[in-house]
């Protein structure tokens, strides 16, 4: 046996009237919010997708990014240089110059791919969005315009307090401890080094006691042969008195 319905509640007439000139009423309340553009700039968050901006220096000419767009819609041109040995007797390098990076933004979709593909942040959101051309082909802007837009882009947000530090910056701080450790410990060297040159030029004095007993020497030779000299009765070699002699009677007598 079928369960019976639940009864349905009574619609008054004209309540879905009264509720809509109550929205009306409490709009028509309301202070107007149309901002004025363009004197009036909107305020955009953070992460806007207006345009891409190019940080050159970053670029390493790796294609990921051309290949990854859905609209093919990057075009990279560049060349290869040779690159001196930095040591002597090592082998030359070659590397990828940029000649050429440039969006087509009537194509482009937004889609973020060849910005989350970049290895090394060379690709980033600007919320730049007066970028409007009369021609569609004036559209396609290249790696000045790309440059000029890098600096509209807006800092990162700040990491929550808990969060872990990122690997980029633990890896760079740590190189930089370490080299700092190294010139500290080369400075300590070369300081001994130093110390240890200017001790080495220094003349070395002669031992006090030797001084002493060398000193005690010539003043005692220096006594004696004075002694000798003033005394006729001191052997002037050895220093001591001679034996006196036996008178001779003859010299009484006489």
């Amino acid at each position: 046996m079928a369960e019976p319905l639940p009864p349905t509640r009574s619609r008054i007439p004209g309540s879905g009237l009264a509720k809509g000139l109550a929205v009306t009423l409490r709009t028509m309340t309301k202070k107007t919010v149309t901002a004025q553009y363009p004197d009036a700039q909107p305020e955009l968050p953070p992460r806007s997708r207006g345009v891409i901006g190019l940080f050159e220096e970053n670029c390493t000419v790796c294609m990921l990014c051309a290949r990854e767009c859905p609209d093919w819609c990057i075009y990279i041109d560049s060349h290869k240089e040779t690159v001196p040995a930095a040591a002597p007797g090592g082998r030359e390098r070659s590397r990828n110059v940029l000649d050429r990076f440039a969006i087509d933004f009537s194509l482009c979709m937004y889609c973020g791919i060849c910005i989350e593909v970049c290895p090394f942040d060379a690709l980033f959101w600007s919320p730049e969005f007066e970028y409007a051309e009369t021609d569609i082909h004036e559209l396609t802007h290249e790696r000045d315009k790309l440059r000029e837009w890098m600096w509209t882009v807006p800092a990162p947000p700040a990491l929550d307090p808990g969060a872990e530090e990122p690997k980029e910056l633990a890896a760079a701080r740590k190189t930089a401890d370490k080299l700092a450790a190294e010139a500290a410990t080369a400075a300590e060297a070369a300081e001994l080094a130093a110390q240890t040159a200017e001790q080495a030029a220094q003349p070395e004095p002669p031992a006090s006691g030797t001084t002493t007993t060398t000193d005690a020497t010539t003043d005692a030779t220096t006594d004696a042969t004075t002694d000798a000299t003033t005394d006729p009765t001191t052997d002037p070699t050895t220093g001591t008195p001679e034996p006196s002699k036996p008178s001779d009677p003859q010299d009484g007598a006489s």
